[in-house]
């Protein structure tokens, strides 16, 4: 088992540094596996809130590849999704999930926001419907360039937000960054509006784990670890949250001691 090099605590949230992405997906992948071992001892199910983009991509394969998580027990949900995209469009992470996740381990169920609705505000209170029926458990998060968590970038961002599913305006930065990690081909292909879990329903989460690996996070951990808590950097809400933790690669974190 891989161990963090690194460990310390900003406010209320804890933070382990690993020498590279590599040890920080499988060492996260461990951890998460026992704490859904843990839930499924005490309760017939669980529920779990997951993240799509390319900081996940490393975790989500070493925790399928661990084995011994009886998937059929758990619920799944995502986190957001652009409005006006099917679910087989390249960049949907509708289809992110099903063919990363939901193949792989067969959940109990795997419920999608469906991008492609006609009603948007209704599909916004349905879902919030099915994630407010029971706790989670569990919420995996990564952490945008410009500090959001899911889609609350900080133009849109509210700590004390009295939705839980809301559609939102995307800012540019935030745009660039999908055609940046390769989503999309240029800035005019990147929908302008999405659906976003909001802060306070991801906050409610039992456990969270955040991952943010590489170079390009570095600015922004900084800013959220070391700057103020405040929507300028919606990420700063987790170091409000005693059951969140923050897990970093020596890239991402390489700003913390300069």
């Amino acid at each position: 088992m891989v161990a963090a090099t690194k460990f310390f605590r900003v406010d209320h949230l804890s933070v382990q540094i690993y020498k590279s992405e590599t040890d920080m997906a499988e060492d996260v992948a461990t951890i998460v596996r026992e704490y859904l071992q843990s839930v499924l001892q005490q309760k017939d199910t669980a529920a779990v809130l997951l993240a799509t983009g390319n900081s996940q991509l490393k975790f989500l394969d070493a925790l399928i590849a661990l084995g011994d998580v009886d998937w059929s027990k758990i619920t799944l949900f995502h986190l957001d999704e652009y409005l006006g995209i099917t679910a087989d469009h390249p960049a949907s992470f509708r289809r992110y999930m099903q063919e990363r996740v939901e193949k792989r381990v067969i959940p109990r169920q795997f419920h999608y926001i469906k991008g492609d609705t006609l009603e948007p505000l209704a599909e916004c209170d349905r879902y919030t419907k099915l994630l407010q029926a029971q706790a989670i458990d569990l919420c995996c998060l990564g952490i945008g360039e410009n500090g959001h968590l899911a889609f609350n970038d900080p133009s849109v961002a509210n700590f004390q937000d009295p939705y839980s599913v809301k559609l939102v305006k995307l800012d540019p930065m935030n745009r660039q960054q999908q055609v940046n990690t390769g989503q999309f081909p240029n800035l005019d292909s990147v929908p302008q509006y999405a659906f976003t879990v909001t802060l306070p329903l991801i906050c409610s989460a039992k456990k969270i784990f955040c991952l943010a690996p590489e170079q390009r996070k570095a600015q922004v951990i900084k800013q959220m670890l070391q700057g103020s808590i405040s929507t300028n950097c919606p990420a700063s809400v987790l170091r409000q949250q005693p059951q969140a933790t923050l897990f970093l690669d020596m890239n991402s974190a390489n700003l913390l001691y300069s």
